[in-house]
């Protein structure tokens, strides 16, 4: 029987909303599932023979020790995704390495410390004039923590809000706020082993008074990504592959789009790490989840 640890943190857990459905999917399929917490000390992960990242959703506060981690893991058994997955893709500047092999992703701007946050803000406005409205982010970041969305009258609050992320030793995303999600939200597509499993439409998270609406699950629902949403998700996905020279696709992805000025699908942001799967609205996603691991680990 393959033994198979599902890694999350103590306060992630009664939130991940997936891991019901997947512990009975992988019972279903023969797995001995058992949920861990990867901050563990007394666990010996080379007795499973795949560890699954699902929730440790703290790691971004202790990225560093995480990271560590996952390099200790996956010295002792199989890490999914791999530790290269986590390094990369916990990181938003991967953005500008999908968009170099071809993959449209919102227009996106990346500062770096040192930089000049005035400069580099007052460059970005000239650079998009259309845009009346500009999302601040850092580049490493959970739960929309630090991510803000300023008019353009309030330029210089805009930049100081640039510089508290600069001075903290954050990379910074400028961007463009597209209209288009305040009428269709986005649309996150999930894909095991490259195959489209399911999507759901999330609505809007920035609003205008500076508020976050938490992407709770009052604020999904589920619906059919089309063709041309599939097309731009798996390319993005084969150029994340493709950059790290994976020689297999991704086990499990999920990729955020929304719509530009011209209705064309667009990249918002890749989940490649520990994403949340959204399983809870895609019928069997939880056990295609699971057979799809079960090929890899038995191929």
């Amino acid at each position: 029987m393959i033994s198979l640890a599902l890694v999350t943190d103590e306060a992630s857990l009664p939130i991940d909303y997936d891991m019901p459905l997947l512990l009975d999917a992988c019972q279903a399929i023969g797995f001995r599932a058992e949920v861990c917490i990867w901050e563990n000390p007394d666990i010996d992960w080379s007795r499973f023979d795949a560890v699954l990242l699902r929730s440790p959703w703290n790691c971004i506060e202790q990225l560093p020790e995480f990271l560590a981690w996952c390099e200790r893991v996956a010295a002792d058994t199989h890490l999914f995704n791999p530790v290269s997955v986590a390094r990369w893709g916990l990181d938003k500047l991967y953005l500008a390495d999908i968009a170099a092999r071809g993959v449209p992703i919102i227009p996106s701007q990346f500062v770096e410390p040192g930089v000049d946050p005035a400069l580099a803000l007052k460059a970005f406005l000239a650079a998009y004039p259309e845009t009346s409205e500009i999302v601040v982010k850092p580049t490493v970041g959970s739960y929309s923590r630090g991510v803000q969305r300023y008019t353009r009258p309030r330029e210089a609050e805009a930049a100081e809000h640039i510089a508290q992320l600069l001075g903290k030793g954050c990379h910074v995303i400028l961007q463009p706020y597209i209209d288009s999600i305040d009428r269709d939200g986005e649309t996150d597509l999930i894909y095991f082993d490259n195959v489209y499993s399911h999507a759901i439409r999330k609505s809007a998270m920035l609003m205008p008074d500076g508020t976050v609406n938490v992407p709770t699950l009052e604020f999904r629902k589920a619906r059919t990504a089309d063709e041309e949403e599939r097309a731009v998700a798996l390319a993005a996905l084969n150029a994340a592959a493709s950059h790290l020279g994976l020689e297999k696709p991704l086990l499990y992805g999920r990729v955020d789009l929304i719509r530009d000025v011209h209705g064309n699908p667009m990249v918002m942001e890749m989940e490649i790490c520990e994403p949340s799967l959204n399983l809870p609205f895609g019928e069997g996603s939880a056990l295609r989840f699971a057979q799809a691991l079960k090929e890899r680990l038995l191929g």
